[in-house]
């Protein structure tokens, strides 16, 4: 079975609806990184940035998956599909995909604020309890803090998403600028002889010498294309 390995990124989500952090009148025009998205934000102002991710879990009650998630899920039929992602939604999740690497985290969960990488102190939240509040604490007694990777950070799962990338038959990335290290990355790892697809309505300048076939189509559209060309 064809191993097919998935980098996804906001453009994935954005025709779900979920609220993109990059593009113009993204979450970044509203929020500045440094306050919502660095362990210095959390510390000056912890309450700021709980409240943020609050709102952006409310977020996934009113978002569903589009049918590029329903898509990928349905590949795992003819195909072994990994999922590597640089989104905090569970999307895929919900969508059917089995196997999923959040590279930043995950919003519905929640972590130490002392000890975030131990996944001991690490919670799934169920809906009703996405409304974080000063006070709530992990085992350790910290505050539960959102279960983010963060500006400055280090991104505890990228060996295994690169465990995953060397094996890939073929590295399909959608809806990322690859701007975003270490992800950005993953590209290096891919075996020379994978066939390699971009999917994206923009145009996405890669850096890279290698032979990429570009789809440009927003994930529906795309992951369609994509899906009937590998079945060729």
């Amino acid at each position: 079975m064809k191993k097919i390995v998935v980098l996804s990124g906001a453009g994935m989500s954005a025709e779900s609806g979920m609220s993109t952090f990059r593009d113009a009148g993204g979450l970044w025009d509203k929020y500045p990184v440094e306050q919502v998205a660095t362990p210095e934000g959390y510390r000056r102002n912890p309450e700021l940035v709980i409240r943020f991710y609050n709102d952006r879990r409310k977020q996934l009650l009113e978002v569903k998956p589009n049918n590029g998630h329903k898509l990928l899920a349905e590949m795992e039929t003819s195909f072994n599909v990994t999922v590597i992602t640089q989104n905090v939604d569970n999307l895929h999740e919900r969508a059917g995909s089995n196997h999923v690497i959040h590279l930043h985290g995950e919003l519905t969960k929640v972590c130490s604020s002392y000890d975030p990488g131990n996944e001991q102190y690490v919670k799934e939240l169920k809906p009703e309890e996405y409304e974080v509040k000063m006070g709530d604490l992990a085992a350790d007694g910290s505050q539960l803090r959102p279960f983010i990777v963060w500006f400055g950070e280090a991104v505890p799962q990228i060996e295994t998403a690169i465990r995953y990338t060397e094996k890939a038959d073929v590295f399909v990335i959608i809806g990322t600028s690859m701007n975003v290290y270490p992800a950005a990355g993953l590209l290096n790892y891919v075996p020379r002889n994978a066939e390699i697809y971009l999917i994206d309505p923009k145009e996405v300048q890669i850096g890279s010498s290698r032979t990429i076939h570009v789809i440009q189509k927003g994930a529906s559209e795309g992951v369609a294309e994509l899906l009937s060309r590998l079945r060729e």
